[in-house]
């Protein structure tokens, strides 16, 4: 898979590449990350990529031209989507991480300051996603979060494939809780159904936690489990 990032912070992204799992898919060449300076798009001898807003307001908007000369600029594989992240777009989730890892292409452009001009977004942006209701100083570290998510998914990345059907959100629950040795640790134990070796229990125990866990945290969760579940009944005989 190709990601290329757009950001006027290239620097940002330096170390994170080089680590933990997206690093060896890098490495592994599962992933080809590019990241690209849109300041080199633009055309002025100080590279400015923002200007006052019309209709004034507070803070600097992005300009078109810089960020749509650099889109443009990207050679476009055969299944590639542009993402803009912006805290006005639709929730990202691992459904969506899901379609995507399944492109050969993710453009990513990392916006800063107050926004970036609409015709942006209308000329080269696909989809705008928002990581979570806050504020960030920029889209990189928003970026950096899908490409995270988006790793694991590719095939090869995970060492054990299994593990990522049973992870949070994979069938709109969040995961069991999790324990290792020692089997008593100040005065706190691993429950006995775990350390007893019964599959059989051990799932149902897993399940159970993994119920309670969602309808308690995620209530939102929960009730689009229980739709999923009652969607995919068989009718009785």
């Amino acid at each position: 898979m190709q990601c290329d990032i757009l950001t006027i912070f290239p620097e940002f992204f330096n170390s994170p590449l080089k680590v933990s799992l997206l690093g060896k898919a890098i490495k592994d060449k599962k992933l080809s990350v590019t990241v690209h300076n849109f300041r080199d798009f633009a055309e002025d001898k100080h590279q400015k990529v923002d200007d006052i807003p019309y209709g004034g307001g507070p803070g600097m908007v992005m300009k078109p031209e810089p960020l749509v000369r650099a889109v443009r600029s990207i050679p476009k594989q055969e299944k590639s989507l542009c993402v803009l992240l912006s805290p006005r777009g639709v929730p990202f989730s691992q459904q969506k991480a899901k379609e995507w890892a399944g492109l050969d292409q993710l453009l990513l452009i990392c916006g800063r300051y107050e926004g970036v001009d609409e015709r942006v977004r209308e000329l080269v942006v696909d989809e705008e996603i928002s990581i979570g209701d806050y504020i960030l100083n920029g889209g990189e570290a928003a970026a950096l979060v899908v490409l995270d998510a988006l790793v694991r998914l590719l095939p090869g990345v995970v060492g054990n494939e299994a593990s990522l059907e049973q992870e949070s959100f994979s069938q709109n629950l969040l995961e069991y809780p999790q324990y290792t040795r020692p089997v008593e640790f100040e005065g706190l134990k691993v429950p006995e159904v775990l350390a007893g070796g019964h599959h059989k229990e051990i799932g149902k125990w897993r399940e159970e936690k993994a119920l309670a866990l969602t309808k308690e945290r995620r209530p939102d969760l929960h009730k689009k489990h229980l739709k999923e579940l009652q969607k995919n009944k068989k009718p009785a005989r």
